[in-house]
């Protein structure tokens, strides 16, 4: 039982669905707790953000971004077809709700 245990991340695909800012997450851990799919595992180095094991599972429901406690530490990073912008006739201005 004294056995080091090694844990293999799939391959980040090109929509890899969670993007860390290093420089501002501290390594809590509490995006694990919230996630709905056990989409990270915790880092072995501390103060490290979490490993994204499985990036295709993601859902992109975002409570490891509302529950993370430093601002800016963690965004969705939503596959190309589901970023939806919309564009005024009038004015050619493009927005997003």
């Amino acid at each position: 039982m004294d056995e080091p245990v090694y844990a293999r991340p799939n391959r980040i695909t090109p929509g890899n669905p969670v993007l860390f800012d290093e420089a501002v997450c501290d390594g809590c851990n509490r995006c694990l707790t919230v996630c709905l799919e056990d989409v990270f595992i915790p880092n072995p180095e501390k103060g490290k953000p979490p490993l994204i094991l499985h990036p295709d599972e993601c859902w992109y429901c975002g409570p490891c971004v509302d529950d993370c406690p430093r601002p800016g530490a963690i965004r969705l990073n939503h596959p190309l077809q589901q970023r939806v912008r919309f564009k005024r006739k009038a004015t050619g201005e493009h927005f997003r709700v």
